[in-house]
Formats: structure tokens, sequence, C-alpha cells
């Protein structure tokens, strides 16, 4: 069956700069793809089916309606053909993790099936479809390194980026994003002003350390867990910096070399989920 790797988004950091008259909060964020990924299979069918396994596979099996579906429902539509195809997902991501899984997964169904139905739509294209199903949906779309504004959906290019490793931990505890956002409180945070270019990790974790997730203390708040783990991984030799990523409760440790992130990982406590390696290469 032909495939399609769904990699884990990382938001290395997240300001919250505003809020929209309907409520949805306004963005700013560096968003990289990391040593994780869920994997999309599809073959030609008559009708639209999905099967799940890998380890979260389970986890989700009590949806109505999976993002995956709703993504080929949509391209569909968009092409005007009847949908076809038989979809498997193999769930490695955590859900409710802060690493985008579900827009991972959509958005790697959207590439998938352009290819198997011969659709030929370009990314932007993809991106506007992918965009009405979530606003991770068009960053994950893309797969590569990409700074996000308005909701998520509003995407620039990020700065060239060094050689550098990441480790990806969860204690394991799955954490709504709309709850975060509501514990939230306090001020807005501006957007910073980047560099083109970073020479090495330890310059962008440099960088990146004056600037902040602003969803970390309200996911703590919710789930304190998040505390232990960036403590932990802030205290692994190489670490240069420990961060929560999206609205958790995943956390990531920057690494100078994507060995460096592999050879820290065996110290971490039993039961935690954790991937290492390099980032994800850019499509």
């Amino acid at each position: 069956m032909p495939t399609e790797l769904a990699p884990a988004k990382v938001n290395l950091y997240l300001h919250v700069t505003g809020r929209r008259a309907d409520g949805y909060h306004l963005l700013d964020s560096l968003a990289v793809f990391g040593p994780a990924a869920d994997e999309v299979a599809a073959e030609p069918a008559t009708g639209l089916s999905l099967a799940l396994d890998g380890p979260f596979g389970a986890g989700l099996a009590a949806e109505a309606d999976n993002l995956v579906l709703r993504a080929a429902r949509a391209l569909a539509a968009e092409a005007g053909i009847a949908a076809g195809a038989a979809l498997r997902l193999a769930k490695h991501l955590p859900i409710a993790s802060g690493i985008g899984g579900g827009s991972a997964d959509a958005a790697a169904a959207l590439r998938l099936l352009n290819r198997l139905w011969s659709l030929g739509f370009e990314e932007a294209r993809l991106g506007a479809i992918g965009a009405r199903l979530g606003a991770d949906v068009p960053v994950c779309l893309a797969s590569r390194p990409m700074r996000m504004g308005g909701v998520g959906e509003v995407l620039s290019p990020a700065p060239v980026l060094p050689e550098c490793g990441l480790l990806l931990v969860n204690p394991g505890l799955a954490l709504a994003t709309p709850a975060v956002f509501r514990a939230r409180m306090g001020v807005f945070t501006p957007a910073p002003a980047l560099p083109s270019a970073w020479a090495d990790a330890m310059a962008m974790a440099r960088d990146l350390a004056a600037l902040r997730n602003d969803l970390e203390a309200p996911a703590i708040g919710l789930c304190p867990p998040i505390a232990e783990v960036l403590t932990v991984l802030g205290a692994l030799p190489g670490c240069l910096l420990a961060r929560m990523s999206g609205s958790g409760a995943t956390c990531f440790g920057l690494f100078a070399t994507a060995a460096a992130a592999v050879a820290a990982a065996p110290a971490l406590p039993g039961g935690w989920w954790r991937a290492a390696g390099a980032l994800h290469p850019a499509r």
C-alpha cells in the first residue's frame, strides 16, 4: 500500500499575541517536525474506510469521525469525485499531546490521496482544504520548518536552522487544547524578531531561551507532571533547552546533535513515551 509519514509538529516557542472577536487566540510560533511520526496508508477501494493500528490506535477507536476520513471527504469534494480508498492509520504519536498528531494525520491523508487519485493539486490548494479541517493542518501539510501566525494557518519561512537533535517526552497523559487556552491568564506576548539563520544549535537555544511557550504555565496547572518532565529534560547532559510543545503535555529537549539526543533518552524514567533523533527532513 502507498504510505505517507505524518511527523510530529514541535513548537520551539509559542506566543499568544492576541484574540479575535470570535474568541480564537492569535499565535506566533516556530514549528519544526520531530523524530517520530504516524503513518497513513491507502489503496483503491469502493467507498471510504479506515483501519487503526499502532500503539495508540485503540485510543481513536471510539471516534465517530476521524480527521483522516474528514480529510479524504474534503479532498474528494474539492475534486468533484466520488471518494474511494481503504485507509490505514498506524498511530505512533500520543493522542492530545501538543505535537499535532491529528492534524499531521489529516495532512498526510491529503498528500497521499492527492497522489492515489492522480489529482495533481499543488500544496497551496491542499493547504486551503486543510485550513478548513484545522488550523494546524496547513503547517503539517508542509512538514518543514515554518513560522506560524494567525490562529496557526498563516505560514511564512522559518530561519535557516542548524544541525540539532530533539528528544520528545510525554508523561503518558492527554491534555485537551481548549482547556489549556481557557486556563490561560495574563497579557498577550508580542511576536519576536527572529534572525534569518542560526550558526549552530547553541546560538538557536540561546535565542529561544529568551522566548517562551505561553501555554506552558496553564498546562502545568492542569497537568502538574509536565513540570517534572521539564525538570528531568533540562538536567540531561547536553540538553540546551527544555520546553513544552503546543498545548502539551509533550515536552522537548533541544540538543546539539541527533546522536546527543538519542544518547540522553535512556536516562529518562520508565513509563514515559519518548522519541529522539534529528529533525524530520524538509519535504
